[in-house]
Order: C-alpha cells, then structure tokens, then sequence
C-alpha cells in the first residue's frame, strides 16, 4: 500500500494539528512515500485478525527479554469496518527512544523502522510488508509503557467494537475521504481527526 500513516496527532496537552508536507518528511526514516491518490478500502476480512495473531506471537517471542505489551489497534481491529488492508498494531516498551533494545530483534521478523517522532510521546513506526492473504502491510506503532495515547486509541477501538452506530458513522467518514486525492496517507488520517474526536468524546461519557 503507498504511503504511511502515523496518526491523527492529539494529546491531553497538544491541539489536534494536521500534519504539514515539511513534517511528513521529518518524521519519515527515509523518505516519506507519496500517495498522490485516492485512499483505498476494503470490507472488513477476518483474517486481519489472523496477521495480528501471527505477527504478535512473533513479536513476543522476539521481545522476550524486553517487558513489552501488545495490542490490535486501527480498522483493522473492528468486526463489520472497511479498512485499508494494512494491519496496525501498538507495542508498548519501557524506553522507545532506545532502539537498540527491541529494533533489531523486530527487524529479523522482517519490521523496518519508518517513522520517528521523539517529540510526541516517542512514537516510532515500524513497517512489514507482505504480511498474507488479505493483509498486504502492518504497521507496528511503538509507544512508552503508560502512554495516553495508547489508551485513546484502544478506547476508540472498543468503542466502535460495542457501538455499530459510531462504527457505521466513521465507515461513511473514511468512505467519503478516500475519494479524495492526498499527497500523503497521513493527510487522509488527519482529516478523519474531527470524526474521531466527537467518537472518542462520546466515549469517554460512556454514552
């Protein structure tokens, strides 16, 4: 899949701020992949969840020196939502800033480290390619143990999973979106931000 999306950028300290063309490229290990396109998006295939149980079993096995957690996150993660087939998972490690202690072992399972943004709560990308049928990509997000934005993202997935209201209405969301034409995957996430934000709201009250 072309490009690479880091995430819609919001913290409990931070205003919800798209990410410029300038950014894209400094977060990127390399050069930051062009969409110059439409996004797209496939019905919801259960064998998503089947690449994240392989490729977590892999992690952990890998990581077994390292304290570390592991989790589904993004589309992929929700039963009945269209998605990009890419595969998005969040570890948790006690210092991400430390490469050397989890990035060569996640590159032997074939990870390659994409994004680096220090800045915001040390997030690294890793990228895998070729993950099976029906996945073509993962993305393996790399958050600090405790981290805030780790428990948003989970939030927002177990509320789509219980609320087919709040999934259907971001499905429509992403749909319209990925008829648009992006220079960057990046700036298709950053546009679903306002949806995302009255979902996670709604969630937060718990209704």
């Amino acid at each position: 899949m072309p490009g690479q999306e880091s995430h819609e950028r919001q913290d409990d300290e931070q205003t919800r701020v798209p990410m410029s063309a300038e950014e894209i490229e400094a977060a990127a290990v390399g050069a930051a992949p062009r969409l110059d396109g439409q996004v797209t998006l496939r019905a919801y295939d259960p064998r998503w969840a089947e690449a994240f149980a392989r490729e977590a079993a892999g992690i952990r096995d890998a990581l077994g020196g390292v304290r570390h957690e592991i989790e589904h996150a993004g589309s992929t993660s929700v039963p009945g939502l269209t998605a990009k087939p890419v595969v998005d998972m969040v570890l948790t490690v006690p210092e991400p800033g430390d490469e050397a202690a989890y990035v060569p072992a996640l590159e032997r399972l074939g990870f390659r480290l994409a994004i680096r943004e220090p800045e915001w709560f040390e997030h690294r990308v890793l990228r895998k390619q070729d993950l099976g049928p029906g996945a073509e990509s993962a993305n393996l997000h790399v958050f600090p143990s405790g981290c805030p934005e780790v428990t948003r993202m989970l939030l927002f997935r177990d509320w789509l999973r219980a609320h087919p209201d709040d999934r259907d209405l971001y499905a429509r969301t992403k749909q319209r979106l990925a008829a648009r034409t992006w220079a960057y995957t990046q700036n298709y996430a950053d546009a679903k931000s306002d949806v995302v934000a009255e979902i996670l709201e709604r969630a937060a009250r718990g209704s």
